[in-house]
Protein backbone atom coordinates (compact mmCIF):
# COMPACT_ATOMS: atom_id res chain seq x y z
CA UNK A 1 0.00 0.00 0.00
CA UNK A 2 1.14 3.67 -0.83
CA UNK A 3 0.15 6.97 1.14
CA UNK A 4 -1.90 8.05 -1.98
CA UNK A 5 -4.44 4.77 -1.24
CA UNK A 6 -4.80 6.08 2.95
CA UNK A 7 -7.34 9.44 1.34
CA UNK A 8 -4.96 11.75 2.87
CA UNK A 9 -5.17 15.15 1.42
CA UNK A 10 -2.60 16.81 -0.97
CA UNK A 11 -0.16 19.25 1.16
CA UNK A 12 0.42 16.58 3.79
CA UNK A 13 1.33 13.70 1.04
CA UNK A 14 3.42 16.73 -0.43
CA UNK A 15 5.04 17.13 2.19
CA UNK A 16 5.55 13.29 3.03
CA UNK A 17 6.72 12.55 -0.61
CA UNK A 18 9.30 15.82 0.33
CA UNK A 19 10.61 13.11 2.68
CA UNK A 20 10.59 10.88 0.54
CA UNK A 21 8.07 8.33 2.10
CA UNK A 22 6.62 6.41 -0.21
CA UNK A 23 5.32 2.99 1.72
CA UNK A 24 3.81 3.24 5.11
CA UNK A 25 4.43 1.30 7.78
CA UNK A 26 2.27 -1.15 9.18
CA UNK A 27 1.19 0.66 11.90
CA UNK A 28 0.51 3.57 9.40
CA UNK A 29 -1.71 1.42 7.71
CA UNK A 30 -3.90 0.51 10.73
CA UNK A 31 -3.98 3.65 12.16
CA UNK A 32 -4.36 6.72 10.02
CA UNK A 33 -7.84 5.33 8.21
CA UNK A 34 -9.98 4.53 11.85
CA UNK A 35 -8.53 7.92 13.13
CA UNK A 36 -9.32 9.76 10.07
CA UNK A 37 -13.01 8.68 10.93
CA UNK A 38 -13.10 9.60 14.29
CA UNK A 39 -12.28 6.66 16.48
CA UNK A 40 -10.30 6.58 19.72
CA UNK A 41 -7.10 4.56 19.22
CA UNK A 42 -5.01 2.36 21.92
CA UNK A 43 -1.62 1.63 19.80
CA UNK A 44 0.95 -0.95 21.42
CA UNK A 45 4.15 -0.89 18.83
CA UNK A 46 7.91 -0.95 19.33
CA UNK A 47 9.80 2.26 19.02
CA UNK A 48 11.23 3.27 15.09
CA UNK A 49 8.03 2.09 13.66
CA UNK A 50 6.71 5.02 12.40
CA UNK A 51 4.12 5.72 15.57
CA UNK A 52 4.35 9.85 14.64
CA UNK A 53 3.10 9.89 11.18
CA UNK A 54 0.85 7.46 12.24
CA UNK A 55 -1.49 10.16 14.68
CA UNK A 56 -0.07 13.31 13.17
CA UNK A 57 -0.93 12.66 9.66
CA UNK A 58 -4.63 12.26 10.70
CA UNK A 59 -4.87 15.22 13.45
CA UNK A 60 -3.52 17.96 10.53
CA UNK A 61 -5.91 16.51 7.88
CA UNK A 62 -8.77 17.13 10.69
CA UNK A 63 -7.05 21.07 11.51
CA UNK A 64 -7.06 21.42 7.72
CA UNK A 65 -10.84 20.63 7.03
CA UNK A 66 -12.10 22.14 9.71
CA UNK A 67 -10.28 25.58 9.77
CA UNK A 68 -12.96 27.28 8.12
CA UNK A 69 -14.81 26.99 11.69
CA UNK A 70 -12.25 29.47 13.22
CA UNK A 71 -11.38 32.95 12.76
CA UNK A 72 -7.50 32.21 14.17
CA UNK A 73 -5.42 29.30 15.02
CA UNK A 74 -6.62 27.68 18.12
CA UNK A 75 -5.15 25.15 20.13
CA UNK A 76 -7.24 22.05 19.15
CA UNK A 77 -5.05 19.55 19.47
CA UNK A 78 -2.86 18.31 22.71
CA UNK A 79 0.28 15.88 22.05
CA UNK A 80 1.95 15.20 25.37
CA UNK A 81 5.18 13.45 25.55
CA UNK A 82 7.46 12.38 28.52
CA UNK A 83 10.74 14.29 27.99
CA UNK A 84 12.14 17.12 25.95
CA UNK A 85 14.02 15.09 23.68
CA UNK A 86 10.62 13.37 22.69
CA UNK A 87 8.94 16.61 22.73
CA UNK A 88 11.26 18.42 20.34
CA UNK A 89 11.04 15.51 18.48
CA UNK A 90 7.60 15.46 18.08
CA UNK A 91 7.29 19.25 17.00
CA UNK A 92 9.89 18.78 14.45
CA UNK A 93 8.09 15.64 12.65
CA UNK A 94 4.89 17.77 12.87
CA UNK A 95 6.14 21.15 11.35
CA UNK A 96 7.61 19.03 8.38
CA UNK A 97 4.37 17.01 7.89
CA UNK A 98 2.54 20.35 7.93
CA UNK A 99 4.63 22.47 6.09
CA UNK A 100 1.94 23.13 3.22
CA UNK A 101 -0.88 23.13 5.51
CA UNK A 102 0.06 26.49 7.14
CA UNK A 103 -0.32 25.04 10.71
CA UNK A 104 0.79 26.54 13.80
CA UNK A 105 2.73 23.84 16.29
CA UNK A 106 4.61 25.16 19.65
CA UNK A 107 6.61 22.70 21.65
CA UNK A 108 7.03 24.02 25.27
CA UNK A 109 9.22 21.70 28.09
CA UNK A 110 11.29 22.61 31.47
CA UNK A 111 14.69 23.39 31.87
CA UNK A 112 14.27 26.63 29.32
CA UNK A 113 13.01 30.04 29.96
CA UNK A 114 9.11 30.43 29.38
CA UNK A 115 8.92 34.16 28.33
CA UNK A 116 9.35 32.70 24.06
CA UNK A 117 7.00 29.78 25.16
CA UNK A 118 4.88 31.91 26.37
CA UNK A 119 5.05 34.46 23.27
CA UNK A 120 4.21 32.04 20.90
CA UNK A 121 0.98 30.44 22.62
CA UNK A 122 0.00 33.97 22.98
CA UNK A 123 -0.14 34.71 18.98
CA UNK A 124 -2.34 31.79 18.28
CA UNK A 125 -1.61 28.06 17.55
CA UNK A 126 -3.22 24.74 16.32
CA UNK A 127 -1.25 22.43 17.72
CA UNK A 128 0.87 22.27 21.22
CA UNK A 129 3.49 19.46 21.87
CA UNK A 130 3.80 19.52 25.96
CA UNK A 131 5.80 17.66 28.43
CA UNK A 132 3.36 17.33 31.79
CA UNK A 133 5.49 19.97 34.55
CA UNK A 134 5.51 22.69 32.15
CA UNK A 135 2.02 21.89 30.74
CA UNK A 136 0.52 22.05 34.47
CA UNK A 137 2.56 25.17 35.21
CA UNK A 138 1.14 27.33 32.22
CA UNK A 139 -2.28 26.05 32.24
CA UNK A 140 -2.68 26.54 36.74
CA UNK A 141 -1.16 30.19 35.56
CA UNK A 142 -4.12 30.56 33.15
CA UNK A 143 -1.26 30.86 30.15
CA UNK A 144 -2.64 27.62 28.44
CA UNK A 145 -6.19 27.18 27.37
CA UNK A 146 -7.74 23.85 27.13
CA UNK A 147 -11.04 23.94 26.82
CA UNK A 148 -11.13 23.61 22.77
CA UNK A 149 -8.73 20.93 22.80
CA UNK A 150 -10.60 18.08 20.14
CA UNK A 151 -7.64 15.74 20.03
CA UNK A 152 -5.50 14.19 22.58
CA UNK A 153 -2.84 12.63 22.11
CA UNK A 154 -0.55 10.34 25.03
CA UNK A 155 2.91 8.99 23.52
CA UNK A 156 4.67 6.71 25.47
CA UNK A 157 2.00 6.36 28.17
CA UNK A 158 4.10 3.43 29.92
CA UNK A 159 7.73 5.71 29.87
CA UNK A 160 5.21 8.46 31.84
CA UNK A 161 4.51 5.75 34.14
CA UNK A 162 7.64 4.95 35.18
CA UNK A 163 8.77 8.54 35.72
CA UNK A 164 5.69 9.20 37.87
CA UNK A 165 3.75 11.21 35.63
CA UNK A 166 0.70 9.13 36.28
CA UNK A 167 -0.82 11.52 38.52
CA UNK A 168 -0.17 14.66 36.18
CA UNK A 169 -1.34 12.86 33.41
CA UNK A 170 -4.90 12.51 35.09
CA UNK A 171 -5.09 16.44 36.15
CA UNK A 172 -3.90 17.43 32.79
CA UNK A 173 -7.16 14.89 31.86
CA UNK A 174 -9.08 16.81 33.93
CA UNK A 175 -8.69 20.23 32.34
CA UNK A 176 -9.64 18.71 28.91
CA UNK A 177 -13.47 18.83 27.11
CA UNK A 178 -15.36 15.33 27.76
CA UNK A 179 -16.06 15.41 23.83
CA UNK A 180 -13.27 14.67 22.47
CA UNK A 181 -10.80 12.38 20.11
CA UNK A 182 -8.73 10.30 22.03
CA UNK A 183 -5.67 8.71 21.01
CA UNK A 184 -2.65 6.82 23.43
CA UNK A 185 0.28 5.16 22.28
CA UNK A 186 2.59 3.07 24.48
CA UNK A 187 5.84 0.43 24.00
CA UNK A 188 4.49 -1.89 26.94
CA UNK A 189 1.02 -2.35 28.46
CA UNK A 190 1.26 -2.79 31.90
CA UNK A 191 -2.08 -2.91 34.12
CA UNK A 192 -1.82 0.70 35.36
CA UNK A 193 -2.10 1.88 31.66
CA UNK A 194 -4.83 -0.43 30.49
CA UNK A 195 -6.69 0.94 33.18
CA UNK A 196 -5.69 4.53 32.27
CA UNK A 197 -6.77 3.46 28.77
CA UNK A 198 -10.13 2.51 30.34
CA UNK A 199 -10.99 5.27 31.90
CA UNK A 200 -9.99 7.65 28.72
CA UNK A 201 -10.89 6.15 25.89
CA UNK A 202 -14.43 5.60 24.65
CA UNK A 203 -14.75 2.25 22.17
CA UNK A 204 -11.17 2.71 20.94
CA UNK A 205 -9.72 0.62 18.03
CA UNK A 206 -6.81 -1.74 19.50
CA UNK A 207 -3.82 -2.21 17.26
CA UNK A 208 -0.54 -4.21 18.06
CA UNK A 209 2.40 -4.26 15.76
CA UNK A 210 4.22 -7.19 16.27
CA UNK A 211 5.27 -8.11 19.58
CA UNK A 212 6.47 -5.90 21.97
CA UNK A 213 9.08 -8.49 24.10
CA UNK A 214 10.48 -9.74 20.85
CA UNK A 215 13.35 -7.27 19.04
CA UNK A 216 13.02 -6.23 15.40
CA UNK A 217 14.13 -8.92 13.23
CA UNK A 218 16.55 -5.75 11.34
CA UNK A 219 18.53 -5.24 14.00
CA UNK A 220 21.88 -7.69 14.70
CA UNK A 221 22.84 -8.80 18.46
CA UNK A 222 25.74 -9.87 20.37
CA UNK A 223 27.42 -9.76 23.52
CA UNK A 224 31.27 -9.48 24.68
CA UNK A 225 31.41 -10.58 28.44
CA UNK A 226 34.23 -7.80 29.23
CA UNK A 227 34.90 -6.75 33.08
CA UNK A 228 34.02 -3.17 34.07
CA UNK A 229 37.68 -1.67 33.96
CA UNK A 230 38.36 -2.76 30.52
CA UNK A 231 35.06 -2.01 28.76
CA UNK A 232 36.56 1.72 27.52
CA UNK A 233 39.33 -0.11 26.12
CA UNK A 234 37.22 -2.75 24.24
CA UNK A 235 35.09 0.49 23.06
CA UNK A 236 37.85 2.46 21.92
CA UNK A 237 39.29 -0.80 19.83
CA UNK A 238 36.02 -1.34 18.06
CA UNK A 239 35.39 2.43 17.22
CA UNK A 240 38.37 1.86 15.14
CA UNK A 241 35.87 0.20 12.54
CA UNK A 242 35.15 2.32 9.95
CA UNK A 243 32.07 0.68 9.13
CA UNK A 244 30.31 2.36 12.68
CA UNK A 245 29.17 5.53 10.69
CA UNK A 246 27.43 6.53 13.89
CA UNK A 247 27.13 5.01 17.33
CA UNK A 248 24.85 5.55 20.40
CA UNK A 249 26.64 4.57 23.62
CA UNK A 250 24.34 3.71 26.50
CA UNK A 251 25.60 4.08 30.28
CA UNK A 252 23.81 3.27 33.01
CA UNK A 253 24.64 6.64 35.46
CA UNK A 254 24.99 10.46 34.74
CA UNK A 255 29.15 10.13 36.27
CA UNK A 256 29.77 7.22 34.00
CA UNK A 257 28.78 8.86 30.64
CA UNK A 258 30.60 11.63 31.63
CA UNK A 259 33.81 9.68 32.43
CA UNK A 260 33.60 7.76 29.10
CA UNK A 261 33.00 10.59 27.37
CA UNK A 262 36.66 12.34 28.77
CA UNK A 263 38.45 9.33 27.61
CA UNK A 264 37.00 9.21 24.48
CA UNK A 265 37.66 12.85 23.77
CA UNK A 266 40.99 11.90 24.80
CA UNK A 267 41.49 9.95 21.48
CA UNK A 268 40.30 10.60 18.13
CA UNK A 269 36.56 10.42 18.29
CA UNK A 270 34.51 13.32 18.09
CA UNK A 271 31.74 12.43 20.78
CA UNK A 272 28.97 13.97 22.35
CA UNK A 273 27.53 13.37 25.71
CA UNK A 274 23.89 13.99 26.69
CA UNK A 275 22.15 13.46 30.42
CA UNK A 276 19.79 14.85 32.61
CA UNK A 277 22.22 17.05 34.52
CA UNK A 278 23.39 18.87 31.10
CA UNK A 279 21.25 21.84 30.46
CA UNK A 280 18.75 21.66 27.63
CA UNK A 281 20.96 24.22 25.68
CA UNK A 282 23.65 21.53 25.62
CA UNK A 283 20.80 18.57 25.08
CA UNK A 284 20.18 20.54 22.41
CA UNK A 285 23.50 21.37 20.65
CA UNK A 286 24.59 17.41 21.20
CA UNK A 287 21.74 16.37 19.39
CA UNK A 288 22.09 18.68 16.49
CA UNK A 289 25.60 17.87 16.19
CA UNK A 290 25.07 14.01 16.21
CA UNK A 291 22.42 14.38 13.99
CA UNK A 292 23.97 15.95 11.58
CA UNK A 293 27.06 13.48 11.87
CA UNK A 294 29.47 15.59 12.69
CA UNK A 295 29.97 13.81 15.69
CA UNK A 296 30.39 10.20 15.33
CA UNK A 297 29.79 8.94 18.75
CA UNK A 298 27.36 10.24 21.50
CA UNK A 299 27.23 9.05 25.08
CA UNK A 300 23.69 8.62 26.58
CA UNK A 301 21.93 7.80 29.93
CA UNK A 302 18.46 6.20 29.27
CA UNK A 303 17.03 9.17 29.23
CA UNK A 304 17.59 9.11 25.50
CA UNK A 305 16.29 5.69 25.04
CA UNK A 306 13.34 6.80 23.78
CA UNK A 307 11.47 8.95 21.08
CA UNK A 308 14.72 10.27 19.35
CA UNK A 309 14.35 9.90 15.79
CA UNK A 310 17.75 9.49 14.43
CA UNK A 311 18.39 8.41 11.09
CA UNK A 312 21.34 5.95 10.02
CA UNK A 313 22.23 5.46 13.45
CA UNK A 314 24.17 2.22 12.73
CA UNK A 315 25.24 0.83 16.22
CA UNK A 316 24.08 0.78 19.74
CA UNK A 317 26.31 0.07 22.42
CA UNK A 318 24.75 -0.97 25.67
CA UNK A 319 28.31 0.21 27.42
CA UNK A 320 26.16 -1.31 30.80
CA UNK A 321 23.23 -3.43 30.96
CA UNK A 322 20.07 -2.00 31.14
CA UNK A 323 18.51 -2.01 34.46
CA UNK A 324 15.05 -3.65 32.64
CA UNK A 325 14.96 -5.84 29.75
CA UNK A 326 11.90 -3.22 28.09
CA UNK A 327 14.92 -0.66 28.29
CA UNK A 328 16.94 -3.12 26.42
CA UNK A 329 14.24 -3.39 23.28
CA UNK A 330 13.82 0.40 24.30
CA UNK A 331 17.92 1.00 23.50
CA UNK A 332 17.58 -1.08 20.51
CA UNK A 333 15.33 0.90 19.18
CA UNK A 334 17.40 4.04 18.32
CA UNK A 335 19.14 1.87 15.18
CA UNK A 336 16.95 -0.21 12.65
CA UNK A 337 14.45 2.72 12.06
CA UNK A 338 12.06 2.62 9.26
CA UNK A 339 13.12 -1.06 8.23
CA UNK A 340 16.93 0.15 8.33
CA UNK A 341 19.36 -2.59 9.58
CA UNK A 342 20.80 -1.98 12.79
CA UNK A 343 23.32 -3.58 15.45
CA UNK A 344 23.64 -3.60 18.70
CA UNK A 345 26.33 -4.66 20.92
CA UNK A 346 26.46 -5.58 24.57
CA UNK A 347 29.22 -5.63 27.13
CA UNK A 348 28.96 -7.57 30.17
CA UNK A 349 30.41 -7.76 32.85
CA UNK A 350 30.27 -10.56 36.07
CA UNK A 351 28.47 -8.45 38.13
CA UNK A 352 25.73 -7.55 35.27
CA UNK A 353 25.09 -11.61 34.64
CA UNK A 354 21.71 -11.65 36.21
CA UNK A 355 20.46 -8.21 34.38
CA UNK A 356 21.78 -10.33 30.61
CA UNK A 357 19.68 -13.41 32.10
CA UNK A 358 16.35 -11.00 32.37
CA UNK A 359 16.86 -10.07 29.19
CA UNK A 360 17.49 -13.17 27.79
CA UNK A 361 14.62 -14.50 29.66
CA UNK A 362 12.03 -11.44 27.88
CA UNK A 363 13.19 -11.64 24.88
CA UNK A 364 13.25 -15.04 24.71
CA UNK A 365 16.77 -15.80 23.25
CA UNK A 366 20.25 -16.14 24.07
CA UNK A 367 22.14 -13.06 22.47
CA UNK A 368 25.24 -14.58 20.93
CA UNK A 369 27.78 -14.34 22.53
CA UNK A 370 31.98 -12.82 20.44
CA UNK A 371 34.98 -14.08 21.51
CA UNK A 372 37.06 -10.74 22.82
CA UNK A 373 39.36 -9.18 20.40
CA UNK A 374 41.74 -7.98 23.16
CA UNK A 375 43.62 -10.30 25.70
CA UNK A 376 43.03 -8.59 28.80
CA UNK A 377 44.89 -9.75 31.94
CA UNK A 378 42.81 -11.53 34.09
CA UNK A 379 40.86 -10.49 36.73
CA UNK A 380 42.71 -11.52 40.34
CA UNK A 381 40.83 -13.34 42.58
CA UNK A 382 40.68 -12.48 45.87
CA UNK A 383 42.12 -14.82 48.59
CA UNK A 384 39.63 -15.07 50.84
CA UNK A 385 40.85 -16.38 54.19
CA UNK A 386 39.57 -19.01 55.89
CA UNK A 387 37.12 -18.40 59.06
CA UNK A 388 38.81 -18.85 62.35
CA UNK A 389 36.63 -21.00 64.06
CA UNK A 390 37.25 -22.66 67.71
CA UNK A 391 37.36 -26.33 65.62
CA UNK A 392 40.28 -25.30 63.45
CA UNK A 393 42.31 -22.73 65.30
CA UNK A 394 45.10 -24.44 66.08
CA UNK A 395 46.29 -22.53 69.13
CA UNK A 396 43.09 -23.81 70.63
CA UNK A 397 44.22 -27.50 69.77
CA UNK A 398 47.23 -26.99 71.69
CA UNK A 399 44.92 -25.90 74.71
CA UNK A 400 43.08 -28.56 74.28
CA UNK A 401 45.57 -31.42 75.08
CA UNK A 402 45.04 -33.51 78.46
CA UNK A 403 46.55 -31.56 80.94
CA UNK A 404 46.59 -32.10 84.55
CA UNK A 405 43.31 -31.07 86.48
CA UNK A 406 44.45 -27.88 88.81
CA UNK A 407 42.00 -26.69 91.44
CA UNK A 408 42.14 -22.72 90.97
CA UNK A 409 40.55 -22.27 94.39
CA UNK A 410 43.88 -24.03 95.86
CA UNK A 411 45.56 -21.82 93.97
CA UNK A 412 44.32 -18.43 94.30
CA UNK A 413 45.06 -16.90 98.47
CA UNK A 414 41.60 -16.19 100.31
CA UNK A 415 40.04 -13.05 100.04
CA UNK A 416 37.53 -10.82 102.09
CA UNK A 417 34.41 -9.76 100.32
CA UNK A 418 34.80 -6.49 99.31
CA UNK A 419 32.30 -4.11 101.52
CA UNK A 420 32.35 -0.02 101.07
CA UNK A 421 31.64 0.17 104.98
CA UNK A 422 34.85 -2.09 105.70
CA UNK A 423 36.38 -0.45 103.25
CA UNK A 424 35.44 3.10 104.69
CA UNK A 425 36.64 1.73 108.28
CA UNK A 426 40.18 0.92 107.55
CA UNK A 427 40.77 3.91 105.79
CA UNK A 428 39.58 5.48 108.94
CA UNK A 429 41.85 3.79 111.09
CA UNK A 430 44.46 4.09 108.89
CA UNK A 431 44.29 7.76 108.95
CA UNK A 432 43.89 7.86 112.97
CA UNK A 433 46.78 6.00 112.66
CA UNK A 434 48.85 8.50 111.13
CA UNK A 435 47.59 11.42 112.91
CA UNK A 436 48.75 9.95 116.58
CA UNK A 437 52.13 8.89 115.07
CA UNK A 438 52.33 12.65 114.10
CA UNK A 439 50.80 13.64 117.16
CA UNK A 440 53.65 11.98 118.42
CA UNK A 441 56.55 13.45 117.03
CA UNK A 442 55.02 16.81 117.53
CA UNK A 443 55.72 16.13 121.30
CA UNK A 444 59.24 14.43 120.85
CA UNK A 445 60.12 17.86 119.41
CA UNK A 446 58.27 19.94 121.99
CA UNK A 447 59.86 17.99 125.05
CA UNK A 448 63.39 18.05 123.41
CA UNK A 449 63.14 22.44 122.42
CA UNK A 450 61.74 22.63 126.08
CA UNK A 451 65.21 20.92 127.77
CA UNK A 452 67.45 22.23 124.96
CA UNK A 453 66.19 25.78 126.72
CA UNK A 454 66.54 25.21 130.75
CA UNK A 455 69.51 24.14 130.24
Amino acid sequence: MYFTQLKISDPILKAITDLDYVDPTPIQVQAIPPLLEGFDLLGTAQTGTGKTAAYAIPLLQKIITNRSSFQAPTLTSLIVAPTRELAAQIGTSIKQYGKYAKVKVSVIFGGVPKGPQIHNLRSGIDILVATPGRLLDLADAKLVDLSRVNYFVLDEADQMLDMGFLPDIRRIISKLPHDRQTMLFSATMPKEILSLAGSLLNHPVRISIGSVQRPLAAISQSLYRVEKENKAALLMHLLKDKTILSALVFCRTKNGANRLSKKLLEQPYNTEVIHGNKSQNARTAALKSFKAHESRVMIATDIAARGLDISQISHVFNYDMPQTPETYLHRMGRTGRAGEAGITISFCSRDELSLLKDVQKHIRMEIPVLNCPLAFPPKEAVAQEPEVTRQNNPFNKNLEKKQPRVDNKSLSPRREPFSSKNHGASTANKASEASHQIFGERQKYRGYKKTKTSK
